[in-house]
């Protein structure tokens, strides 16, 4: 059989810069008259000599055909086959070929991908460990794939090549932009990267983006991984679809993983973290992102690995554990996701294929000019799928209940902290992110249609409307939104001294004219406590004392308030230091009794407010909301009823006096016994003792236009809840 394979083409095969090695290498049958003929071809280089040897028991020898190809065919039939070469020193080495097999990727998955329309675009990209049926029998490995466009040739190099990726080039699948190669032998655990052929003739090697498993920082290639986790939270997950989480309570912990307990890991904080947070009643916890990222100092929020958890804690399926065991304690799990920009890493996704990919190209709309960072071209539908896929990667590979989206208003805005000449306006002159808009409304549509029970949380600092309304109705179609400003003014009124705080009540009250305008989660999040902001505790006024009890009364006043609530750790026990990710909490603090007794109160809070429906059945609706009195500004007070939907009652009166008001009257909705259900100035939370005997009788005297009032002694300070009984 004669073999004649043009020069350039055999040069740029052995080089491993042709976009078809496949053309090439591998087997390659054809029909002649009366007999089938088999042809092979393979690249040795430095070989003495190579031989085909087939599973049927034939040996072709194959010949040099220059540049390091061999080739050698007979007549018999198409064959599975390994390859034998023979090398000067005696030495000898047999592997299969990976040139002998189809792709591993299908045209509806490239159709798809093409599209930008490929909801599970994990189960289609990236390294995924299969076995795999050429000529002969099926095999296991790991078929590599990879999105590079624009990129002349692609090799994929790793530990089974020693990172010389010249014997394993990938195949172009055509307009996709799509690059692929079944290596067998490949197994789990096999470290590696894609080499890509830029436009300008340079190679340059990345990290893979839909990797599933990355290197311990600072190392930085992928891994190839596959799940052996088996899931015990079914009954978890039907709870969860069976219930609208709008009607449901909701006190979240956010916790920074790698500072909450220096050391631990996915598995070793299982155990630990569900006791502690069973003992504060929290309804879930939230993670700061958990996503793959170099520098530690970015707390996650610049991902490089946008499909791999952190290795820094364990393995993925390791995670997995963590929160399978969450769930199986009634534990729901939210993480942080951020879709809004990327690092520059030269390894990662920045200039992925040589070119400007993942981000937009025009600095003015592709730079984050804060963070130093890359924002994604949303315009691109292929990068948009990117980034929707990853959305339900993490809620259905890895069971998390919900996201919150991360600087959505930097998304918003195309001109977010850019000065006058610094942006780009959109095609209408605007300064609305369109594309980021109808991406934000596509991840958001996606994740609630595939996903029963989840819910998606923007952090979104200015009044862009709608960000929780339907996108049905042009809203941006998120469950939640952070309500930053009340935060804001709430913060900055505990801030004053009591004697001033009457000057500034409107910042205690200002929230409740927008609370039903979206649906909102009230943060003290980690963004509150760093930088010189200080702690919680510490940024109230007074003495030791005093801090401990504004901080107290003022949680109350948060939990009360319309919305679910979100507390950063460390803040439930009263950390008098500013959070740093490079320690841990000071866990020491709790064996001082006013700090373990501010931690006993935040579980009394928990454990009350999931007990009473009025606290959050109508959280999203004006109907379960009254004003007491709102105007009590010299006497620095604030109460409030609130309903569930059978319209029982719960008052709410918080006093951020620093005195005691005696016989304070009250309108309230009904004459009766009006029992104390919490009071943060007991003398169990290290409060002074002040209060009402445990209730309070209302009469049929009217007051402030309702039919009953009560006289109530208000501890200084201090906050109480009252429940109407029967």
């Amino acid at each position: 059989m004669t073999d004649a394979v043009p020069h350039e083409l055999l040069t740029a095969v052995a080089e491993g810069r042709s976009a078809d090695p496949h053309a090439v290498l591998g087997q390659h049958g054809g029909e002649t008259p009366g007999a089938a003929r088999t042809l092979i071809r393979a690249r040795r280089p430095l070989a003495d000599s190579v031989d085909a040897l087939l599973d049927d028991g034939r040996v072709i020898p194959l010949r040099h055909l220059g540049e390091g190809i061999w080739s050698g065919g007979d007549d018999g039939a198409p064959s599975g086959y390994l390859l034998r070469a023979r090398y000067a020193d005696g030495s000898e080495w047999t592997a299969d070929d990976p040139y002998r097999f189809e792709p591993t990727i299908g045209e509806l998955d490239l159709h798809l991908i093409g599209e930008g329309r490929h909801e599970e675009l994990w189960r289609a990209l990236g390294a995924h460990l299969r076995s795999h049926r050429g000529t002969g029998a099926t095999v296991t490995g790991t078929a590599f794939t990879v999105w590079a466009p624009r990129a002349r040739a692609v090799r994929v190099v790793g530990d089974f090549n020693r990172w010389d990726g010249r014997g394993h080039a990938m195949r172009s699948m055509g307009a996709s932009g799509v690059w692929e190669l079944f290596v067998p032998g490949v197994e789990a655990g096999a470290r590696y990267k894609f080499e890509l052929l830029t436009a300008d003739g340079s190679w340059i090697m990345k990290a893979d983006p839909m990797a599933r498993q990355a290197e311990h920082a600072p190392a930085t290639a992928s891994v190839v991984s596959t799940s052996e986790h088996r899931w015990g939270d079914a009954a978890w997950l039907a709870e969860r679809a069976a219930h609208s989480v709008h009607e449901r309570p909701m006190s979240i912990y956010e916790l920074h993983l790698g500072s909450w307990r220096p050391g631990r890991g996915y598995r070793d904080v299982a155990d630990e973290l569900i006791e502690y947070l069973d003992w504060l009643g929290y309804t879930h916890v939230e993670f700061l992102p958990l996503a793959e990222h170099p520098f530690g100092g970015s707390w996650g929020y610049q991902v490089t690995g946008y499909y791999a958890a952190t290795s820094r804690f364990g393995t993925p399926d390791d995670l997995r554990y963590l929160i399978d065991r969450l769930h199986q304690a009634g534990i729901g799990v939210i993480m942080d996701w951020v879709p809004g920009h990327f690092p520059k890493d030269e390894w990662a996704l920045a200039r992925f294929d040589g070119e400007p990919l993942y981000e937009h190209a025009d600095p003015r709309r592709g730079e984050q000019l804060d963070w130093g960072t890359l924002v994604f071209d949303y315009g691109n539908p292929r990068v948009r799928n990117f980034l929707v896929a990853n959305a339900l990667f993490w809620l259905e590979e890895f069971h998390v209940d919900g996201l919150r989206v991360d600087a959505v208003a930097s998304m918003l805005y195309l001109d977010y902290s850019r000065a006058e000449g610094e942006w780009l306006p959109n095609e209408h002159g605007g300064r609305e992110h369109l594309e980021a808009i109808a991406f934000l409304q596509e991840a958001t549509a996606t994740a609630y249609k595939r996903n029963a029970g989840i819910v998606m949380i923007a952090e979104e600092s200015t009044a862009w409307p709608g960000v929780t309304a339907p996108t049905s109705s042009g809203g941006l179609g998120f469950g939640y939104k952070w309500n930053m400003g009340w935060m804001h003014d709430t913060l900055q009124y505990v801030a004053h001294d009591p004697l001033y705080r009457a000057h500034h009540h409107h910042e205690l009250t200002f929230s409740f004219q927008y609370a039903f305008s979206e649906h909102y989660v009230l943060p003290i999040s980690h963004d509150e406590v760093v930088h010189g902001k200080g702690s919680l505790v510490r940024k109230m006024p007074g003495d030791h004392w005093q801090q401990l009890a504004t901080t107290r009364a003022y949680l109350a006043f948060m939990w009360a308030h319309p919305g679910k609530q979100l507390l950063f750790m460390g803040q439930e026990f009263g950390q008098l230091s500013e959070w740093s990710e490079e320690r841990g909490l000071d866990w020491w603090i709790l064996d001082q009794p006013s700090h373990r007794q501010l931690a006993e109160f935040v579980a009394r809070l928990n454990r009350v407010y999931r007990e009473l429906p009025s606290l959050w059945q109508l959280d999203d609706d004006a109907s379960g909301f009254e004003w007491v009195d709102g105007g009590a500004a010299a006497e620095n007070v604030i109460a409030f009823l609130r309903y569930d939907r059978e319209r029982t009652p719960l008052l709410c009166v918080v006093n951020f006096a620093g005195r005691p008001h005696e016989g304070f009257r009250l309108g309230l909705p009904a004459a009766g016994r009006w029992v104390e259900v919490l009071n943060s100035d007991a003398l169990e939370f290290g409060g002074s003792g002040v209060g009402n005997l445990g209730a309070v009788e209302a009469v049929d005297t009217p007051w402030a236009g309702r039919p009953a009032s009560a006289a109530v002694t208000l501890p200084p300070l201090g906050a109480l809840w009252f429940r109407l009984e029967g």
